[in-house]
């Protein structure tokens, strides 16, 4: 067996990971936290332990293909090349573009945005982290002068105040949470007020909650500034002395915010939390406010950054042990694309495009006169410009926009009519990847070689397991032999992907003075690193400069920034109201978000049934006064509706939402549910500054989704279902779990049933067959069975009250079912003396919600410690133990 140590690929944490490969052919591996990884130090999330259930080939891209028809490697990429040389032919570069990803490495980002940026000469290439953290982006270019994450996770352990201000990190970012709960524990002076429309799981922590009006956090962090001025709270020495700007902002703060009352109004929240928030600010030194989606994905994202970054420089809190505006991204290498430039405003190692100095920096060091010196189409315009037939072709690389981006039936049609739509994925089946004109297969994680950076500027490595599946290769290798047979051999051939990490590096030290440190962005430590050294590279934050090998804690220790006066600026701050507001015919105002199991379009958290049973179905979260109101029963389903497009989810009702608020979250696709693409609904509203959509505000309607009848299968084979207008597939142990409904009236159960579950084998008398019918009550239930094994069951019911599939799916492990298994069977419930668990609550251990009430009744157990000491539940990554507070005895 072979140990490796890698980074896992999810959230921007960045865990370190140690893989034992137990068999490579069978991709058998055993998954653990690195305990000498400083992001994580052995903890990993419920998503990053099952990393082992995720490496199977299934759904994977093994071979390239054109037009459906497999073809060699050769034919694909002098294919791709040769269109892409006659389209810019034909009608300039700016007919081109690639849309790239947060899951790509850093190699691979850098390859691809050479070759358009350097060598086709458009900056139309743009990343799925503009959806996740491009205002965040702004908010640091602007106040700092460059993009540039000044904190570190051990801020957060050595802080007395966490504002965590539209973040459920809890959910999102868990590692990094844990670390937050553990630092509570031993500080009892730290404070965490967590500032979200949503009562999140964060707030399992926190000592003040902050539901704010959504849109309203500019004005919030405007009344914070303004208070400090009013309260003579401020750092004036450091104001005077490293920033400029501050009376044209604190000015306007003053304007916009007025009074804590009037704050306090226009926020929604009472006068005494606003008091409260304040006061904890003007008084603790030691304060770091993390922000994440909840801020940047706004139409006004990037002045939300920046009314942030405000407060802290007006009090000197930035740079220091402890404090300082920490933006949490999202995607693994959301950082490692922006060092690169893969953002279609920016230029590589963090320069501009609208800098000519920086222009003809990166066109000497790269040896090109065709580079890009204008910004290119952000993602919305990108897909806006196919739509429009100005962009003709489009590359679309490790990610899925036809799910992802807002008004995702917009972005699906472009594509349809788009002249050349190419897509390298490690992933066969996805709503992108069935639109492409050509297919390319890269290497997936567990095979991918290359770099990582996580949310606190932290290089890793990202190591293979396995040799690579099928003819699958590296990004950048595909990338590099497209750019070869285009023309440019000589600036791409590369060997390894050591290669492009040492151009990379060596572009970030080109004519940057690391005495004077000109630019953020330095690795010159690894500008001459060999094949050797990168193998063995360890976890480290940039700036890695040949002074300073170990790399950089924390920024702006010093006071100088990266603006031509080395003064950060404040940014004077205008809050504006979302463009889109609830009407009478939009009235609720829909928020979209993560869940704590799932990670984007499920591709690979999907594989793995653990993960898949926390939350099995797309939902909608609403308050209970709006869904008396409107007549929408839990576990319904609701047909939510906006200007741009619809989906369908299972209700549920939730007293932490605001009234007149839903929340619905984004992992559904076409494969997984018929209507349960959060993309279709959301509005394509951008940020005017960065371009980032505004994913947490669209104006919707809600209603009840009349079905005529609900089902729930469970089966041993994968099935093609036909005949409802609502499915959703789960996978689960040994078994695939199908959830429907419709809108159509009953059909003949039997019938429909057996060729169904039985087609492939034809066994459809009855001597294969358990069976219950009420017709005339609209029920009906059957189990097919061979040799006593079971091998699918339906359960056909008039409402959504169905059995669970907590034991149902535990027979499928068995070979043969007692006589009393195949009694209950029926019913639902296991015999007497079996126990059924219910709705998983810990994904880590496997522990359902049934399993500790009665633990929690029999044992009388008090608190969370006692569950865990019972039942292990809570005891791993830790992101459920918000909801195992919930099985508790409420105090009298």
């Amino acid at each position: 067996m072979n140990t490796i140590k890698t980074t896992c690929p999810y959230c921007g944490v960045g865990c370190g990971i140690e893989a034992t490969v137990e068999d490579s052919t069978t991709h058998r591996v055993t998954i653990k936290g690195d305990s000498t990884h400083p992001a994580n130090f052995g903890k990993l999330c419920s998503k990053g332990a099952t990393l082992g259930d995720t490496v199977s080939l299934e759904n994977r891209l093994l071979y390239p293909s054109i037009h459906g028809q497999r073809v060699d490697w050769d034919s694909a990429l002098n294919h791709v090349a040769a269109r892409f040389n006659e389209i810019i032919e034909k009608h300039g570069p700016e007919a081109v573009a690639f849309y790239v990803s947060g899951q790509l490495l850093t190699e691979d980002y850098y390859v691809a945005n050479k070759l358009m940026k350097g060598f086709i000469g458009t900056a139309n290439i743009d990343t799925n982290s503009r959806l996740c953290m491009s205002s965040a982006v702004v908010g640091y270019k602007r106040a700092f002068g460059a993009d540039t994450v000044p904190c570190n996770y051990e801020d957060l352990e050595l802080a007395e105040l966490i504002l965590l201000v539209g973040s459920n990190a809890a959910w999102c970012h868990p590692i990094a949470f844990q670390r937050i709960r553990k630092a509570k524990e031993n500080n009892p002076n730290l404070k965490v007020v967590v500032i979200d429309p949503r009562a999140t799981a964060s707030c399992d922590i926190a000592d003040l909650h902050l539901p704010v009006k959504p849109g309203m956090d500019a004005l919030l962090f405007n009344g914070i500034l303004a208070h400090l001025q009013q309260n003579g709270r401020l750092d004036q020495a450091y104001i005077d002395d490293h920033t400029e700007g501050f009376a044209a902002a604190v000015s306007e703060a003053q304007h916009s915010a007025g009074s804590i009352e009037q704050v306090a109004s226009a926020c929604g929240l009472s006068s005494a939390a606003v008091g409260t928030l304040f006061d904890w600010f003007a008084h603790t030194e030691k304060t770091v406010t993390v922000y994440s989606q909840g801020i940047n994905q706004s139409g006004s994202g990037s002045d939300k950054c920046n009314a942030i970054i405000n407060c802290h420089l007006a009090t000197g809190r930035i740079g220091k042990p402890g404090m300082g505006p920490f933006s949490f991204t999202g995607q693994p290498n959301a950082m490692g694309g922006r060092e690169v430039g893969g953002l279609a405003n920016t230029l590589a190692a963090h320069m501009d495009l609208d800098n000519p100095e920086h222009v003809d920096r990166v066109s000497r060091f790269w040896g090109s006169d065709k580079i890009a010196d204008k910004q290119g189409l952000k993602a919305v315009a990108m897909f806006d410009a196919i739509a429009a037939g100005q962009i003709k072709a489009v590359w679309i690389m490790a990610t899925n926009p036809v799910v992802s981006m807002p008004d995702a039936d917009k972005v699906k049609h472009a594509l349809q009519q788009c002249e050349l739509v190419v897509v390298s994925d490690c992933i066969a089946n996805t709503d992108t990847a069935q639109l492409a004109h050509v297919l390319l297969p890269a290497t997936g994680w567990s095979e991918k070689d290359g770099t990582v950076t996580n949310l606190e500027r932290r290089i890793s490595r990202q190591r293979p397991l396995f040799p690579a599946s099928g003819a699958a290769r590296h990004d950048w290798w595909i990338i590099s032999q497209v750019a070869q047979r285009m023309g440019f051999r000589e600036a791409f051939n590369y060997a390894s992907s050591a290669d492009v990490f040492r151009e990379h590096a060596a572009l970030s030290a080109f004519e940057n003075d690391t005495e004077h440190q000109l630019r953020d962005f330095n690795l010159s430590a690894f500008a001459r690193i060999d094949q050797h050294d990168f193998d063995a590279l360890q976890p480290v934050q940039w700036p890695v400069s040949a002074g300073h090998t170990a790399g950089t804690a924390r920024m702006f220790a010093d006071g100088q920034y990266f603006t031509a006066n080395r003064k950060a600026r404040f940014i004077s701050i205008t809050p504006r109201p979302p463009v889109n507001a609830p009407n009478a015919d939009y009235p609720f105002t829909l928020n979209t978000g993560r869940l704590r199991d799932q990670w984007h379009t499920m591709t690979r958290t999907g594989l793995a049934a653990k993960l898949t049973a926390h939350r099995p179905e797309p939902f909608v979260e609403i308050h209970p006064t709006d869904a008396e109101r409107l007549g929408l029963a839990a576990r319904s389903l609701a047909n939510i509706q906006s200007l741009w497009g619809n989906m369908l989810a299972r209700v549920e009702i939730n007293p932490g939402q605001q009234i007149g608020s839903l929340f619905v979250p984004m992992h559904w696709t076409g494969q997984t549910s018929s209507h349960g693409r959060m993309g279709a609904v959301v509005n394509p509203v951008v940020d005017p500054h960065s371009g980032q959509p505004e994913s947490k505000q669209t104006p919707v309607h809600i209603s009840t989704w009349p079905a005529q009848w609900y089902a729930t299968i469970l089966s041993r084979k994968p099935l093609h279902i036909e005949g409802a207008e609502y499915q959703v597939k789960v996978r689960g142990e040994r078994y695939f779990r199908y959830e429907l409904a419709s809108t159509e009236t009953g059909k003949d159960w039997r019938v429909w049933a057996r060729s169904l579950l039985a087609a492939e084998e034809q066994h459809i008398d009855d001597n294969y067959w358990l069976e219950y019918s009420d017709q005339q009550a609209g029920y009906y239930r059957t189990a097919y069975l061979l040799d006593r094994e079971l091998q699918a069951c339906l359960f056909v019911g008039p409402n959504s009250e169905l059995p669970e599939p907590g034991w149902l799916g535990s027979l499928f492990a068995k070979t043969e079912l007692s006589r009393a298994e195949r009694l209950s069977l029926l019913s639902g419930l296991p015999p007497k003396g079996e126990t059924d668990i219910g709705r998983i609550v810990c994904s880590c251990f496997n522990v359902g919600e049934k399993s500790i009430k009665q633990a929690v009744q029999t044992q009388q157990l008090q608190s969370v410690a006692d569950i865990s000491a019972c039942l292990n539940a809570g005891s791993g990554c830790g992101s459920c133990v918000a909801e195992l507070k919930e099985f508790l005895p409420k105090p009298t």
